[in-house]
């Protein structure tokens, strides 16, 4: 009988497999290039991959590029540092391993807003408004901000923009470039004021994120050399908010 079982739990094994297997592959402007077609293919395999038992087609395949439903859940790949300088054979630099950043990396919406082509986050131009806040503070700044104020135009209500989480933040630092570690998109060889961001202190930026270990502590980001660390909440920190 075990026999018998273990025959009819095999076949039931292949047939879902095999329906698996011959599932409708993933069709979505991947490459963002608002076309669909066979080059997009290759860029979902390349840079998301594919097992067909594990990992199916994201929620929202067939939704526009980029992804607008509430209910989206993409792939969710891992970029680039951006270092390319190499310090030994088969390290970041060599290697450069991740996703390549879009070109542009940012583009400034004209109304106070810097889009992030990459994430699909939404910044503050302004990258020090607030000055230095305790991270209840940093929270309550970010969450109340609105059109009007710290040079936003665009129609944003309070409750719109909040402090980013730790890895939202880190997003924004770039592994080539120090004082401050963003990215260099004006093509001079290092960040400059308006590229595309304003008043970007060499300083500590506070994140939403609480330490795990240490409730009283939160998440911080340092944009002179992009580390990252957690200190008390009372610390008085620089606030960057995002939508």
């Amino acid at each position: 009988m075990k026999g018998k079982f273990l025959v009819i739990a095999v076949v039931v094994f292949l047939l879902s497999a095999s329906r698996v297997m011959a599932q409708v592959p993933c069709t979505a402007d991947f490459n963002c290039d608002q076309n669909v077609d066979a080059t997009d293919v290759d860029t979902f395999l390349s840079q998301f991959g594919r097992n067909p038992f594990n990992n199916p087609c994201p929620d929202c395949y067939d939704s526009p590029c980029p992804c607008t439903s509430q209910s989206c859940d993409p792939p969710a790949p891992v970029e680039r540092t951006g270092q390319t300088t190499s310090y030994a054979t088969g390290d970041d630099g060599d290697l450069t391993k991740g996703i390549t950043w879009p070109s542009p990396r940012f583009t400034d919406n004209g109304n106070g807003t810097i889009a992030d082509n990459l994430t699909g986050l939404i910044w503050l131009k302004n990258a020090n408004c607030f000055g230095q806040r305790t991270w209840d503070d940093a929270l309550s700044d970010a969450n109340g901000l609105s059109s009007g104020t710290c040079g936003l135009a665009d129609g944003s209500n309070a409750g719109d923009w909040r402090l980013p989480n730790r890895r939202e933040l880190f997003s924004l630092t770039d592994e080539a470039y120090f004082n401050p570690a963003l990215p260099d998109t004006a093509g001079t060889g290092q960040w400059s004021e308006g590229d595309p961001f304003n008043t970007v202190q060499l300083g500590t930026y506070w994140t939403s994120t609480t330490e795990a270990l240490l409730n009283e502590h939160a998440w911080y980001v340092r944009m002179d050399d992009g580390g990252t660390s957690h200190t008390g909440k009372l610390t008085d920190y620089y606030v960057w908010p995002v939508q």
